[in-house]
């Protein structure tokens, strides 16, 4: 990583020494020497862009959210930002201090769930958990109407890649009847989970920090939040991977159990492309159901990648109208050698997303994202040279 990063950063100008005869010298230099550097940073955006593609925001307010902006932008900008943001931050708020306090009431007097140093209320039953799912659902929808989604496209497809034709008629339907142990989703933005929540409503893996947040931490706990402490080295400690197993595999088998949503990428990417899969959620060798989704976009992308949280939470709710498209695949039933070889059934279900949803496969990862923004945040002049370029 540091010598790609030195390699990015390190193209030093060549200075020419000025002749003292000549009086106009130092302007004719100086101009090759500008010229030169900027041929440099475009040489180097260029080459960034291509080799990181599925990380490079394509929006008007480009890399990192700094590009230059029209006037027009400017305006709509400014006026969201004294009428827009302010009203909006307090829904957001609203909503969320409401469905805690639901959250709060109906987890009174219960103890919590505690098994492999995770706490959830997900094991809550009758009328309690009812409230608690149907409420969460019903509020995650109301969120996302209120920042800006106000309808969300939803397909669902049958696809031939997904069962065997030599099956008959009532094992197909047989199989679809069978409850997947979890959804798995391409990612794209912290807006993916509130979007599963309104529609499933499933646990998802989340930092053992985030239990302790004011408001979000009982939420996650009545989520049945995984909470991951990476640094735990106690020996009776599954692991991540060990836990995601036995929740994938309780979700198949028992109907009262949350399901379970996984991000197989590890990461998030601007919409385009489809990252390697992990095998996490493909372990247990249950069935799972491939969710794909969208976010078209004119001005702004909702896709949170290359731009910090805070810059990112702004411009989308500077935005009126935000859109979300999303593409339901049947449940994936795994073959008894994709059973055998999760590695292989986590390609075959990343083949399948990718081309019914008319992605982009590539083959970097986290560890190539970490050096894109840091090129990115070690060379200021990049977002400006893009934005002249484009221009």
């Amino acid at each position: 990583m540091g010598s790609e990063l030195k390699d990015l950063n390190s193209k030093p100008a060549k200075t020419q020494q000025p002749d003292p005869n000549d009086d106009d010298a130092s302007a004719k230099d100086h101009r090759p020497l500008l010229e030169s550097t900027a041929s440099s940073a475009a040489e180097d955006i260029q080459e960034l862009e291509k080799k990181f593609a599925a990380f490079v925001r394509n929006d008007v307010y480009g890399s990192l959210g700094c590009g230059k902006l029209p006037l027009k932008e400017k305006l709509l900008l400014g006026i969201a930002l004294v009428t827009l943001l302010p009203l909006r931050l307090l829904l957001v708020m609203s909503i969320l201090v409401l469905y805690y306090l639901i959250c709060k009431i109906f987890t009174l007097c219960s103890a919590p769930n505690l098994e492999e140093d995770q706490e959830d209320y997900a094991h809550l039953g009758g009328c309690r958990r009812a409230v608690i799912l149907q409420s969460g659902r019903y509020l995650s929808r109301l969120l996302l109407f209120m920042v800006g989604f106000y309808w969300i496209n939803e397909t669902h497809k049958d696809s031939a890649n997904t069962q065997d034709n030599s099956k008959t008629e009532s094992t197909k339907q047989s199989e679809e009847r069978v409850r997947p142990g979890a959804i798995v989703s391409n990612h794209l933005s912290y807006l993916d989970v509130l979007y599963h929540m309104s529609s499933s409503f499933p646990s998802f893996v989340a930092k053992k920090s985030v239990s302790k947040l004011p408001l979000v931490g009982l939420i996650g706990k009545c989520l049945g939040c995984v909470f991951v402490q990476r640094e735990s080295k106690s020996s009776d400690f599954k692991g991540v991977a060990g836990i995601v197993t036995d929740r994938v595999r309780n979700a198949h088998q028992n109907e009262l159990a949350p399901m379970i949503l996984l991000f197989p990428e590890g990461t998030t990417t601007n919409g385009d492309f489809l990252l390697p899969f992990k095998t996490g959620a493909f372990l247990a060798g249950a069935p799972v159901m491939p969710v794909i989704l969208r976010y078209s976009y004119r001005r702004f992308s909702p896709a949170w990648e290359s731009i910090s949280g805070v810059r990112h939470v702004v411009f989308l709710l500077c935005q009126f109208v935000n859109n979300l498209e999303v593409t339901r695949l049947p449940i994936y039933h795994p073959s008894q050698q994709e059973k055998d070889n999760p590695k292989l059934y986590a390609n075959n279900v990343r083949k399948l997303m990718a081309a019914e949803g008319d992605l982009i496969v590539s083959d970097i990862g986290l560890a190539e994202k970490r050096i894109y923004l840091a090129a990115l945040n070690g060379n200021n002049r990049l977002p400006n040279v893009l934005h002249q370029k484009n221009d």
